[in-house]
């Protein structure tokens, strides 16, 4: 069963909203074999250009579905939100199917099998951006979380993976869509 926390930032979450939300994000469930329980975090934001931006995650037990979309309308940013989990699922679904059956496993033996496999055809079937087509090999440098930005940054990528001096953890450093600066911590 899902349960919804609707988050609203410069906007009221009326009645309408909640119930537009809750029946879009209702539909995912006919891609699972039971209904999941998990919490459904909605957070819907309007900025002062009257852009709507939706945010939904919804953490299952194997998999968390994460999507956001920004528009002029709210609703329409609802629409393509979920658009974006059903194709989350979909390929998911692929992947994991196409795994179990390269091993020759029982198809409905995985981590995730709430799916319901009789939904949704697996158009991710030729996608090729699964396909890893370089590998690299380095050493952890022990360093803080401002060099390993400045290493990043003189590389020209957009993360850099270090081993904190501190910690002694594995850490990332990213770069935001925003311009900013991000951290990963790992336990």
């Amino acid at each position: 069963m899902l349960k919804y926390n609707i988050r609203g930032e410069n906007i009221e979450v009326t009645e309408p909203i909640r119930d537009y939300v809750e029946k879009k994000i209702d539909k995912l469930e006919r891609y699972f074999s039971e209904a999941p329980d998990a919490n459904v975090h909605v957070n819907l934001k309007v900025y002062s250009d009257k852009n709507a931006k939706v945010e939904v995650t919804i953490p299952l037990k194997n998999l968390v579905l994460r999507a956001e979309e920004t528009s002029g309308d709210l609703y329409a940013s609802i629409d393509l939100i979920v658009d974006k989990l059903e194709r989350q699922i979909r390929k998911h679904k692929t992947k994991v199917n196409r795994k179990f059956r390269d091993k020759g496993a029982e198809h409905d033996y995985f981590a995730f099998s709430e799916v319901n496999s009789s939904v949704a055809p697996d158009e991710f079937e030729n996608d090729s951006e699964l396909d890893i087509v370089r590998t690299k090999e380095f050493s952890l440098k022990p360093m803080d979380s401002e060099e390993a930005v400045l290493q990043m940054n003189l590389l020209g990528h957009s993360f850099f993976v270090y081993t904190d001096a501190e910690s002694d953890g594995t850490n990332i450093v990213y770069r935001r869509k925003d311009g900013k600066y991000g951290l990963i911590e790992t336990n």
